[in-house]
Formats: C-alpha cells, sequence, structure tokens
C-alpha cells in the first residue's frame, strides 16, 4: 500500500532514559498528564506531612526522650481531624478522575471506523467503512492490510529499531475515529502513548475506543500484554495526516 510520507514529519516515540510522559497528541491524553502532574502535587504534600509526622514521634515517644511512657488516652479531636481531611483529599480527586474516566470512554459518532485484530505476532487493520457503492468508492470492498515489524536489515535513515512497521495505520487529524479492538488467538493491548489508549484485544470479544488526533505526525507503540514468546516485537505504527493527504491515499490504496 502506497503512502504519502513527509521525510520532515513529526515522530513521537519513547527516548533513552525518558522518564516522563510522551507530547499528547489526543485531548485525553493531555487531560490524562495534567491530571497526574495535579496528583502528584497532592502526594508530594501528603508524602511530606506524614513522613513529619512519624519523625516528631520518633524524635519525642523514643525511649531515651520518653523513658516513662504516661497512660494512653483517646483523643477525640485529632481522630476526627484525620478522618476529616483525608476523606476531603480523596473526594477532591475523585471528581476530576471520574470526569476524565467517562471522557476517556465516551464514544461521540465515528466519521471512520478501523477494526484492529492482534496476532501472534503481528497487527492486522481493516478499513471496513469503505465497501463497494458508495459514491467515489465503486471500485473499494474495504481496505485490509497486516503490520509487521520492519527487522533491521530493512531500515532506512530515520526510522525506529523495534517500533517502525512495512504498513502503518493511516488516518486522518481533527476527525473521530473509532477502533473496534479484537484478537486472533490470545490476549494482546493495542497501545499508544501519545494518544492516551491502552486496550486490550480479547479473543471472541469486540472492544472500542475513540479518539480525536489534533496533529499530524507517526505515532509509535508497542503490544503491552504478555502475548508470547515474540511479544516485544509486534509495534505499532499509527501515522496521522491531514484530510486532504489521507484522502489521497485511500484514494491511491484504491487504485492499487
Amino acid at each position: 500500500m502506497s503512502r504519502r510520507v513527509n521525510k520532515l514529519t513529526y515522530r513521537d516515540a519513547a527516548r533513552p532514559w525518558q522518564l516522563g510522559f510522551q507530547d499528547p497528541a489526543t485531548p485525553i491524553a493531555e487531560g490524562i498528564i495534567r491530571f497526574h502532574h495535579d496528583l502528584m502535587f497532592v502526594l508530594v504534600f501528603v508524602s511530606v506531612f506524614v513522613a513529619w509526622m512519624m519523625a516528631r514521634c520518633v524524635m519525642h515517644f523514643n525511649q531515651k526522650a520518653n523513658p516513662t511512657p504516661s497512660e494512653v488516652v483517646h483523643g477525640t479531636v485529632i481522630e476526627v481531624v484525620w478522618t476529616i481531611i483525608p476523606a476531603r483529599i480523596l473526594v477532591a480527586i475523585a471528581v476530576p478522575s471520574f470526569a476524565l474516566l467517562y471522557s476517556v470512554d465516551e464514544r461521540v459518532d465515528p466519521a471512520l471506523t478501523v477494526k484492529v485484530i492482534g496476532h501472534q505476532w503481528y497487527w492486522s487493520y481493516e478499513y471496513s467503512d469503505y465497501i463497494e457503492g458508495k459514491e467515489g468508492m465503486e471500485d473499494m470492498k474495504g481496505r485490509a492490510f497486516d503490520s509487521y515489524m520492519l527487522p533491521d536489515d530493512e531500515l532506512t535513515t530515520g526510522q525506529l529499531r523495534l517500533l517502525e512497521v512495512d504498513h502503518r495505520l493511516v488516518r486522518p487529524i481533527d476527525t473521530h475515529i473509532r477502533r473496534i479492538v479484537t484478537a486472533a488467538d490470545v490476549l494482546h493491548s493495542w497501545t499508544i502513548p501519545s494518544f492516551g489508549v491502552k486496550i486490550d484485544a480479547c479473543p471472541g470479544r469486540l472492544n472500542q475506543i475513540s479518539r480525536f488526533v489534533t496533529r499530524p505526525g507517526v505515532f509509535y507503540g508497542q503490544c503491552s500484554e504478555i502475548c508470547g514468546v515474540n511479544h516485544g516485537f509486534m509495534p505499532i505504527a499509527v501515522e496521522a495526516m491531514t484530510l486532504g493527504d489521507y484522502l489521497t491515499w485511500i484514494t491511491e490504496a484504491a487504485a492499487e
């Protein structure tokens, strides 16, 4: 299948020794990263406070500082305080997390549906919306292809080892795309960090995910389920392009 590939296309993949998130390409990924940063602020505050309280207890109530322990009594006020404050913190965290969870599972009327099938050890993609009889698609009977990892001896300059594939999944930007994900043999997991997508591919079951990509580029991922001996050799490559370039690509694919 031919592709219109710009050599200057931005390639989004993990960098060596990277600790943070990859650059987000969807509103959902942006929301996940923002929520993570806000949650880390709360975690740092709670961790510092708890560490300070434990240090104070060790300093004031060790055997050397207090050789004769006094009678232990209950403090109603402090028990109420250390129950209410954590509860309020959890509620403050729960509200945005629920909103994000609902956004992740939101289903918008899609402009295109792509079926993703996991195999040992490669991916198959089906553009089943393009069927014979639709206006402008008289010569098409659906587009389906397999996507295999490129071996080292077939890589060209700029391609990423263990991440590049022979046929990328191509999609337009600024368009709601639905993916139906399943597997033909064992459990797989279709994962693109820049999209905020990690969805299981289960045999005999259809899972769906919807994402709205906001910028062009090539985005990489890998199967995130231990699916067998070659689990680490079934990468995912998604090429997002403008709608005009996508229409040119799908037309050329139909002509082949």
